[in-house]
């Protein structure tokens, strides 16, 4: 029996660094994402962020909150995720969908006025379409050119809690 996963999401800090630093992707999936340590030079209203499973970086993907985001949703309060890997050596243990699956209550937590999570998926993605399918995503029947063609645009809507 699989040892039960467990994730938490955190934000980018410096001791991150050398953990994201030995991410290793396989040419197949590179295409569609990029190296942490390629998009950890983020502007304002861009924010890092680390799944970490037994204090070890192994997975990472970055939020925007910026004017970028009014490509892919009409959503005021959306925010864009790009960016999604798991380091090659860590995948298939389940750490990708246990750290999206928090994603809600971390967005609560750290970014309380955020109503949507938005994301682009290239059409030939199946795996990734199906993992984000799998922890809630919906495809919102928009599309997007990428530079590997056709995107589609998937959407996490975000409900208030009550109370």
């Amino acid at each position: 029996m699989n040892k039960p996963v467990h994730v938490e999401l955190t934000q980018y800090s410096i001791e991150h660094l050398p953990g994201l630093s030995l991410f290793e992707l396989p040419k197949e999936q590179e295409q569609f994402t990029s190296l942490p340590v390629n998009t950890l030079a983020v502007t304002e209203g861009q924010y890092p962020i680390v799944i970490v499973s037994e204090k070890e970086p192994v997975g990472f993907f970055l939020l925007h909150s910026t004017e970028r985001v009014k490509e892919y949703s009409a959503n005021p309060d959306a925010m864009l995720l790009t960016s999604f890997s798991i380091n090659h050596a860590q995948q298939g243990k389940g750490y990708a969908k246990q750290g999206l699956l928090l994603l809600p209550e971390f967005i609560r937590n750290e970014f309380p006025a955020c109503t949507e999570i938005v994301l682009a998926v290239n059409h030939k993605n199946i795996p990734a379409q199906r993992l984000y399918e799998a922890v809630g995503f919906e495809d919102t029947g928009r599309r997007k050119m990428g530079p590997l063609g056709e995107q589609f645009v998937y959407c996490l809507p975000l409900p208030k809690e009550c109370g």
